[in-house]
């Protein structure tokens, strides 16, 4: 069963093969997805990786946790589930209207 990990603070520059040879250390790396900006199609400086098994996530939360990687000390932990978030955009706000009124 593989384990995801949540890795923070990671260089704009970084690649998902840098990301996938870094993990390997630990073990098995099953898949890389670096999250972009959907406007700019930039790295948003975070990504998860996939480790083969709960050990191999464990390993590599104990050998990479606050250790550099191109310059910046990483934050590895494990992943939480997606929250579910109501569909249809962006929820709140609501009325309108603005304030004003004209007056009779």
């Amino acid at each position: 069963m593989a384990a995801r990990l949540f890795v923070g603070n990671l260089p704009f520059t970084t690649t998902e093969n840098d990301l996938q040879d870094y993990f390997a250390q630990a073990g098995p790396v099953v898949a890389v997805n670096i999250m972009q900006d959907r406007a700019t199609g930039r790295s948003r400086g975070f990504a998860f990786v996939e480790m083969g098994s709960p050990e191999d996530a464990s390993k590599a939360i104990t050998m990479f946790h606050q250790k550099d990687f191109q310059g910046r000390a990483l934050t590895v932990n494990e992943a939480r589930p997606r929250e579910e978030r109501p569909a249809g955009g962006r929820g709140g706000g609501g009325g309108g209207g603005g304030g004003y009124r004209e007056r009779r």
